[in-house]
């Protein structure tokens, strides 16, 4: 099994973005290296878990017509529709029963890239007493950065598992490792 990267304690979320079979290889929109993160996440939640840490995993989930999609006019293939294998987690991810799940993109005419946008969980995590969220997943270039630049904005202290991260674009990485050190986002290599 990996070892993880981060230490957990109270207070902590570990916030884990789309690790969906549609965004892993194989899949209708597959970021290179997402089959590869899994046991580095899985390694994450079980340090989360062993400290009381609460998790979260976020994950898009389309109606059919959902605006993103390409036959839509939108910018992405259909992807991620909702109770189907592609909008799934990824098999072998280690999430419990008492995971916290958050679906976004679920309105017919408008997307969502992050796990914030409107769905009520910054609110739910400053009631539960959340101070610093640890984002990774999929994709760093897309929903990763939307994410971790909301949880700045909604004043958590935020941390991102760079290698536990990988971008539709290779060629984005450094870029939106500064964009979100300059947003206030602690990127840890």
């Amino acid at each position: 099994m990996s070892q993880p990267i981060e230490t957990y304690g109270t207070g902590d979320v570990l916030l884990v973005v789309d690790m969906q079979n549609d965004f892993c290889e194989g899949g209708a929109l597959a970021v290179a290296g997402g089959h590869a993160l899994v046991p580095g996440i899985n390694a994450e939640i079980e340090a989360a878990r062993r400290a009381d840490a609460l998790i979260v995993a976020s994950r898009d989930w389309h109606p059919i017509g959902h605006v993103s999609f390409s036959d839509q006019g939108g910018p992405w293939p259909v992807h991620c529709v909702q109770d189907t294998h592609g909008a799934a987690y990824h098999p072998d991810l280690a999430l419990s029963p008492d995971t916290i799940r958050v679906s976004k993109g679920t309105a017919f005419d408008r997307d969502a890239y992050s796990a914030f946008d409107d769905t009520g969980l910054a609110t739910y995590l400053h009631q539960r007493g959340a101070k610093r969220i640890v984002v990774c997943g999929l994709a760093l270039d897309v929903c990763v950065r939307a994410t971790a630049k909301d949880a700045v904005a909604a004043g958590f202290t935020t941390r991102l598992l760079a290698r536990l991260s990988e971008p539709v674009d290779p060629e984005q990485r450094r870029h939106c490792h500064a964009e979100l050190s300059s947003a206030g986002c602690e990127v840890v290599e």
